[in-house]
């Protein structure tokens, strides 16, 4: 029998089952009636897990729009709307992106920083992207301003998951860079360079890390609102290096 999902004490059988068909139980303690189903990450919503969870990726995955992700799931036999998709992008996009950090390998400690701007109806925002030696993306944050605080910002949310700190840190001559090193990563060596340098430490390898992410937003024609474009980047970015392997 499942334990209830509330006070975490058993639960007797009812002789009584919901319109889908399962078994329902009752709590004598807190008196809630659930199933089997209500302890599950996608207790409440109308569709199984696996139909939530393809909808999911297919999103983050591929440059789709939240409409031709409907069409897909409709030549399933699935009826959902569009805005459902983009409900269960912000509601299970964040639980993907902690089940790829914990499983993912550790940081490295070489990182690459730089940060693309988004424009919106005439409003920029600026998504901040750190990568390691190995390409792999360290963490994103997407902010409205360009400044030292959100440079700051990007570091202390890349260190406190994982508890790595940078001893080399590659950046263009974004000024707000030498501030947020020297506070952030007082022990880091900083290295000030750009795109085009014919020898030496360059940015290229973080440039060509924004393509993926910049033809993802540009089927998507940009994001509305910072905090759920901040989920929705973490989403992207998580499932894009698991598909990288």
């Amino acid at each position: 029998m499942p334990p209830c999902p509330s006070c975490r004490q058993p639960a007797s059988k009812r002789n009584a089952r919901d319109r889908r068909g399962r078994q329902k139980y009752a709590c004598h303690l807190c008196r809630r009636t659930v199933t089997e189903n209500s302890a599950s990450t996608v207790g409440g919503y109308r569709r199984p897990a696996d139909v939530i969870f393809t909808g999911v990726r297919w999103y983050l995955t591929h440059p789709r729009s939240s409409r031709q992700v409907l069409e897909l799931l409709g030549e399933r036999g699935i009826d959902v709307s569009h805005r459902t998709v983009l409900n269960w992008v912000q509601a299970f996009g964040p639980q993907l992106v902690d089940e790829a950090r914990r499983r993912r390998r550790p940081v490295g400690t070489w990182w690459i920083v730089d940060e693309l701007f988004l424009l919106r109806n005439g409003r920029k925002r600026y998504l901040y992207r750190a990568i390691d030696e190995d390409g792999a993306v360290v963490d994103v944050l997407l902010r409205e301003h360009r400044d030292t605080a959100s440079a700051e910002a990007l570091f202390r949310q890349a260190i406190e998951p994982t508890g790595v700190m940078s001893n080399e840190v590659v950046t263009d001559h974004h000024q707000p860079y030498i501030k947020a090193v020297a506070a952030i990563c007082p022990g880091a060596r900083h290295i000030r360079t750009g795109l085009h340098r014919a020898r030496g430490e360059t940015t290229k390898a973080i440039e060509r890390s924004h393509v993926p992410a910049r033809d993802r937003l540009r089927n998507s024609r940009g994001l509305k609102r910072t905090e759920t474009g901040q989920r929705f980047l973490e989403g992207f970015e998580a499932i894009h290096h698991l598909r990288r392997g």
